[in-house]
């Protein structure tokens, strides 16, 4: 059985992870962690009470570095859903993660579709000059863009060296208007708005076409494959991954 503790579990998706692992035949819940009323107040109180095999982040961008540095320094292997990690964290993570031989795996997207789509887009950008992305969250999300708009645009970065071929000169006259300009002149919108949980457009312009892929979740039910098959991964593997697809 593989102990897996849950660090976020009074969040929304930390609640639907507990439902998942709970009911997973191969894990047992032993911690439940989170400041505001948890089993355990923080990582080090769960460390200090029970054996942890793997912690699942679901918090928040400005304790998720911490957290995860917590874990690869004191031998806890770490699945971080958790989005809002700059380029440097996330290298310094792989570096203490391979340094310490103790696997970390971090997600921007658990959705088997959303990883289709960051791949289809990568795809795409083999054959299309321009390209853009709108990702549309609910009004609670505090990054913008998301994890997944970034590490869409990050895979597409691959492909194609430049996004904005033949353009004109632009001139914004309202700061923003053409949203974040991320790796390789892709634009990325970010719109907050109740009644959205999490949605994302990766559109594709050529001479006389226009190429749409689009990924909307309906309910947080659908990462939660996507979450047991990478805890599953890292109690087997010693490694970094970032990315569900790579173990797709």
């Amino acid at each position: 059985m593989i102990n897996v503790a849950v660090c976020g579990a009074n969040g929304k998706m930390g609640k639907e992870v507990i439902k998942a692992v709970e009911n997973a035949d191969d894990m047992t819940l032993v911690a439940k962690i989170d400041i505001y009323d948890g089993q355990f107040a923080t990582i080090k109180d769960a460390k200090n009470s029970v054996d942890i095999d793997v912690l699942i982040d679901f918090t928040q961008p400005a304790s998720v570095y911490e957290n995860a540095l917590y874990c690869l320094n004191n031998g806890i292997k770490i699945v971080i859903g958790t989005t809002g990690l700059s380029d440097s964290q996330i290298n310094e993570l792989k570096v203490l993660s391979e340094k310490n031989n103790v696997s970390c795996f971090i997600a921007p997207n658990f959705s088997t579709g959303a990883v289709l789509l960051m791949m289809f887009s990568k795809m795409a950008s083999k054959y299309f000059s321009n390209g853009e992305i709108i990702e549309l969250h609910h009004n609670q999300k505090k990054d913008a863009p998301s994890g997944t708009a970034v590490k869409t645009a990050l895979m597409m970065s691959e492909e194609n060296s430049d996004f904005t071929k033949n353009n004109c000169p632009e001139k914004e006259t309202i700061e923003g208007a053409r949203g974040a300009n991320s790796y390789n002149n892709i634009h990325i919108h970010s719109v907050r708005l109740p009644g959205y949980i999490a949605s994302q457009e990766v559109i594709f312009g050529a001479e006389g076409q226009i190429l749409t892929l689009r990924h909307d979740s309906m309910n947080r039910e659908c990462y939660m494959p996507g979450v047991l098959l990478a805890t599953r991964y890292v109690y087997d593997n010693n490694r970094f991954v970032y990315g569900l697809e790579n173990i797709l």
